[in-house]
């Protein structure tokens, strides 16, 4: 059984003075996510991605469409206690403690009062702040505060976790104890389903990502399914007084620095490029094959095509 199906959900909002400007925020989206899997939705800024998760939290009714999770539609009562939820920009009173804190979500989350110090000190021990759960979060950093948040999403054992941009904002210290944290939740056996546009972060870690634009779904797969529909592309490094005019034509992205010149261009170009490093008698220094990445194929999906080369010096 899968852990998430969404059928079809989409969101539409009606703006202006009259409320007669149609802004559709989520074209209608088909989506699975098998238990057990971390699955990455990725988007640039405005994408959709908190707009899907809100109405799989109950929080934004959708246009059309329906979900389910763990085979019950999103709004039956019974999947609040199997699901748990880090918002993109949570907000907690800063005069608690980390473990007053979760005490408090933990009696909101039905948690039975026997079990609950008992639950508060394991999540805090699983993101690692028990040797801080008396102090208060007002002097916590961004990345505690965002264990912490992951802490209340797990407090009460969910079987999916939900997270909306769990490594905004953090410096890449933070961004390693998220990722850590979140390899941790699949061991334990949990299903993750984050929303990010931080690409290195989902291809570290995704076993399927899906990818949306402008509310439209653009992909969904493997990260290596993914990037092997790229082009095969090559690298050349040559050195030489100027760039040549047609390797400017045949280049997808070039760099220079002084007179060591570097292009990216698709193999099938390979032959044609040597071709004019030989007639401008430019010495060829290395000819590397590059591997397609996932931000790659996010950018052939969401950027609009035959963009200007740039020549970054």
């Amino acid at each position: 059984m899968p852990a998430i199906e969404i059928l079809g959900l989409e969101k539409t909002y009606w703006g202006g003075f009259w409320r007669k400007r149609v802004k559709r925020a989520l074209h209608p989206l088909r989506l699975t996510v098998e238990e057990g899997e971390i699955f990455g939705f990725l988007g640039p800024n405005g994408a959709g991605k908190t707009t899907t998760l809100k109405m799989l939290m109950g929080l934004v009714f959708p246009t059309g469409g329906s979900a389910r999770i763990l085979g019950l539609d999103v709004n039956d009562p019974q999947v609040k206690a199997q699901i748990g939820y880090l918002p993109e920009q949570p907000y907690f009173y800063d005069y608690l403690t980390a473990y007053e804190l979760l005490a408090y979500y933990g009696q909101l989350s039905g948690v039975p009062a026997r079990q609950c110090l008992r639950k508060v000190d394991r999540a805090l021990k699983q993101v690692g702040l028990q040797n801080v759960s008396g102090l208060q979060l007002r002097k916590f950093s961004k990345g505690m505060l965002q264990r912490v948040g992951i802490a209340q999403a797990i407090l009460h054992e969910p079987k999916v976790v939900f997270l909306d941009e769990p490594m905004s904002g953090l410096d890449p210290m933070g961004r390693r104890e998220v990722r850590d944290l979140i390899q941790q939740l699949k061991s334990d056996g949990k299903t993750i389903f984050f929303s990010t546009h931080i690409l290195s972060d989902a291809e570290a870690l995704c076993d399927r990502v899906a990818i949306i634009h402008q509310g439209e779904l653009k992909g969904v797969g493997a990260v290596a399914d993914l990037t092997a529909k790229m082009d095969v592309k090559v690298e050349l490094i040559w050195q030489g007084a100027v760039m040549p005019l047609s390797m400017r034509s045949l280049a997808e992205r070039c760099y220079s620095g002084g007179d060591l010149y570097r292009a990216v261009i698709k193999q099938e170009d390979q032959e044609r490029a040597l071709d004019a490093l030989r007639r401008e008698g430019m010495r060829l220094l290395a000819l590397t094959p590059v591997g397609a990445s996932l931000e790659d194929y996010f950018l052939q999906q969401v950027k609009p095509a035959d963009k200007p080369v740039e020549v970054t010096v």
